[in-house]
């Protein structure tokens, strides 16, 4: 445990140094190497003991593919444990300050806790609150450092609002099966405002749950954001209307995902022929 608390100080420090180190160079002009870089990184956590997901493996391969093919340069991470989770997000935020679009697209389990909100891998076996702080990884802190960078924007996506592994009593899914977990966590994510540049979007309403899909290839959310990121032109705020639009019929309004966002400037994950946006 020594270790993983080590790993979790070592992060926030070395974010800290990163935002630092390289807010000048992130005002540096276009033509600067890297200056329209596009990274992203991309996580599926679905091997929990407790209760473990069949989608976000697959739901993270095939965003990986997807972002690949509209020019990211993209870290795809599956099935994470504390410290290959918290080692990722370090990372990818040391290489952040040099690239002007930041992606993080996250599928698994996420819980809150005391209105923070946390990334959970797969080896978390947390018996009380104090332990799912220290045993995830806080994702309010990740935007938060993301946000210290002064140019480019930041997207932080999360397909992460699935059963809470930890929470009391039964629920049951889509698929008909009861799941019985433990402790009183509430359920899905809490309310996570977007800093300046930044857009956060969540699969299903502050505090909702969104259930694994036991019958398709990808959860419904990212069946959705898969059909959109292709579509030229399309700004991103219309991206992320179009997927809830989707994602609330198909569910009967049972799960409607929500963003919050902040961005000040245009953008699309692809531009149309003339190479606009919108």
């Amino acid at each position: 445990m020594a270790t993983l608390l080590t790993r979790r100080i070592l992060l926030r420090c070395t974010l800290g140094a990163t935002a630092l180190r390289y807010g000048r160079a992130m005002s540096a002009p276009a033509d600067v190497p890297g200056a329209d870089s596009r990274i992203a990184l991309v996580i599926g956590n679905g091997a929990y003991r407790a209760a473990p997901l069949k989608n976000p493996p697959g739901d993270a391969n095939a965003v990986a593919t997807a972002l690949r093919g509209l020019g990211y340069d993209v870290t795809l991470r599956q099935n994470t444990r504390l410290a290959d989770l918290i080692e990722s997000l370090r990372e990818f935020s040391v290489r952040a300050p040099k690239a002007s679009v930041r992606m993080l697209f996250y599928a698994g389990h996420g819980v809150q806790v005391k209105g923070r909100n946390y990334l959970v891998p797969i080896d978390a076996d947390p018996q009380s609150e104090e332990e799912i702080q220290r045993q995830s990884a806080d994702v309010g802190e990740f935007v938060d450092r993301l946000s210290a960078i002064r140019t480019g924007i930041n997207i932080v996506v999360l397909d992460a609002c699935r059963v809470n592994p930890f929470a009391g009593g039964v629920i049951v899914g889509p698929d008909g099966r009861r799941l019985k977990f433990r402790g009183a966590t509430p359920g899905g994510l809490a309310t996570l405002d977007a800093p300046v540049g930044t857009l956060v979007a969540f699969s299903t309403a502050p505090n909702g749950v969104a259930l694994d899909g036991a019958n398709s290839k990808h959860s419904v959310y990212a069946r959705h954001l898969l059909a959109n990121l292709p579509t030229p032109g399309l700004q991103i705020e219309q991206l992320f209307k179009r997927v809830r639009i989707g994602v609330a019929e198909d569910t009967g309004r049972a799960q409607v995902p929500w963003e919050s966002s902040s961005l000040t400037s245009d953008f699309c994950f692809k531009s149309d022929d003339k190479g606009r946006c919108g």
